[in-house]
């Protein structure tokens, strides 16, 4: 007897429906095919264990279960459910004449239990997309798959309710989630708060304005200054997510399995990957690609901490991403695309004992020792930060004040609007949706100088010894400073602040 059940498979952040079909036919044995995977052929050993613990078992016939698409590659065990419902119901132990409505997945425990499953925001997805009454799964992704609108989810614990369902003997409960309500309920409770923030006022001001214009941010300073503190404190100022925002956001993590009983992730994401990682692990990649750092990053902030410490390679593989906000893993029989529209914000100290060229520091350095430290940032990724900010330490006055700073929700406001003003004037660009996008034509047209601020501009880069390079930044954050001041034309006072946030383009940083 031939049956068909559906489960899905995912590359990169899509799904695809796989149509596992069960024949049962006279003789013996147990035949796979459809290109599985290692964890999918192991199967058997885990299906048979929880059929017998339920009362059912594998029928002593020649059992030929094909995944089709043949030539799609199957990985993982999220099939286990899908093939034990696909044998009961060849081999005529439960009722048939619905399991094709459904989508089944589930990794089974030898007990009958299910175990959680990676990617079921996309596989739900997907299962709208065609039509399924139904979505099957383990309790603990329910919440993250009910995220999908018009389409019945329903969690379950164990393969016995899945069975009971299809015979007719019991109802599954229906998982329901007001994505909205959801979504919206979460925005305005930052986890770190610029009001914990003792002094530091320049720096919450570049910050600032690197999120109003999405700019990428350096931070350089020795340490205890704050530097960690004040990067944490990022996402919690940026505009709130839209809706799909979120979704987009909250597929990427599901890939991974980081979502489960979260459901639609309302927070921008923050990552900061330790100095030692590897650019697979950065980028994305593996035998079977999966999302790396900056994907996770997707919508939200990548914060790498003491930046001359990572591997040049690892640093130099971030230039793509973050020139084209996606990143292509490419294998010899496909290739899966992801996301990765991140903010960078790096640390670093200003030299390998950790201080500036300071007599009275604890540990100093030679100008020679800062500089072939700093030389370790290449000129091409540091081309793609806008914003370079010196921190100083805090001083006891400050840093005993009892007086609270003002708040994260305080700054969004003005982020926010500034944000706005971006989205207006950009509505006709594609690609482009705030001032860090902009390229040299836009900037030309966008940040037209009067001759006094080209004056300004000019003998700023001349006495300061600034290079080519931090012409166009210092305009697109001038850009960024006049939106935040609410005016349409960047003047004098809107340069001369700019100006400030590329120290490492002075003479005597990197040369």
């Amino acid at each position: 007897m031939l049956t068909k059940v559906y489960g899905s498979a995912v590359f990169g952040v899509e799904a695809t429906t796989v149509t596992v079909e069960v024949n049962i036919d006279k003789g013996i044995g147990y035949h796979l095919v459809g290109l599985p995977d290692n964890a999918i052929r192991e199967s058997n050993y885990r299906i048979a264990a929880a059929l017998k613990n339920t009362g059912y078992k594998i029928p002593g016939k020649k059992i030929t279960i094909n995944m089709a698409p043949a030539d799609l590659r199957k990985e993982g065990s999220a099939y286990d459910l899908t093939l034990a419902i696909g044998i009961l119901a060849a081999s005529g132990q439960i009722r048939e004449d619905s399991v094709g409505d459904y989508l089944i997945m589930g990794e089974l425990s030898l007990d009958g239990g299910l175990q959680p499953i990676k990617g079921a925001l996309p596989i739900a997805i997907k299962a709208r997309e065609e039509g399924f009454k139904g979505f099957i799964l383990p309790n603990e992704n329910a919440k993250e798959a009910a995220i999908v609108n018009d389409l019945e989810v329903f969690g379950v614990e164990n393969i016995r309710e899945v069975i009971d369902f299809f015979d007719g003997e019991s109802i599954l409960e229906q998982t329901i989630i007001d994505t909205r309500e959801e979504f919206y309920k979460n925005l305005d409770f930052p986890e770190f708060d610029f009001a914990d923030v003792k002094g530091q006022e320049s720096i919450k001001r570049a910050m600032e304005i690197a999120a109003a214009g999405g700019h990428n941010i350096i931070l350089i300073g020795p340490p205890g200054a704050g530097k960690t503190m004040l990067a944490k404190r990022l996402p919690s100022i940026l505009p709130p997510m839209t809706l799909h925002e979120a979704l987009e956001t909250t597929k990427i993590h599901s890939v991974v399995g980081r979502v489960k009983d979260s459901g639609l992730l309302s927070q921008r994401p923050f990552r900061s990957p330790h100095h030692t990682i590897s650019d697979v692990a950065l980028v994305g990649g593996g035998a079977y690609p999966q999302p790396g750092e900056i994907s996770l990053s997707h919508n939200g902030v990548l914060f790498l901490d003491e930046l001359p410490e990572f591997k040049r390679g690892v640093l130099e593989v971030m230039r793509q991403p973050l020139e084209d906000r996606e990143v292509t893993i490419s294998r010899a029989k496909f290739t899966v695309t992801y996301p990765s529209s991140f903010m960078l914000v790096a640390s670093m100290n200003p030299s390998p004992g950790g201080y500036f060229n300071d007599p009275d520091a604890p540990v100093t350095s030679t100008p020679a020792e800062m500089q072939r430290y700093l030389s370790k940032i290449s000129g091409p990724l540091l081309d793609r930060i806008d914003i370079h900010i010196e921190v100083t330490p805090v001083p006891f006055e400050e840093l005993s004040d009892d007086r609270k700073g003002e708040s994260s929700v305080e700054i969004r406001k003005r982020v926010t609007k500034a944000r706005v003003l971006q989205t207006e004037r950009f509505a006709d660009l594609e690609h482009v949706h705030y001032n860090a996008q902009m390229n040299t034509k836009q900037i030309r047209a966008y940040c037209k100088l009067d001759e006094a601020s080209k004056t300004l501009l000019k003998n700023a880069m001349e006495r300061l010894n600034l290079s080519a390079r931090a012409y166009d930044r210092i305009l697109k954050v001038s850009r960024t400073i006049a939106d935040l001041a609410g005016m349409n034309e960047v003047d004098g006072s809107h340069i001369a602040e700019a100006i400030q946030y590329r120290s490492l383009d002075r003479d005597g940083w990197l040369g």
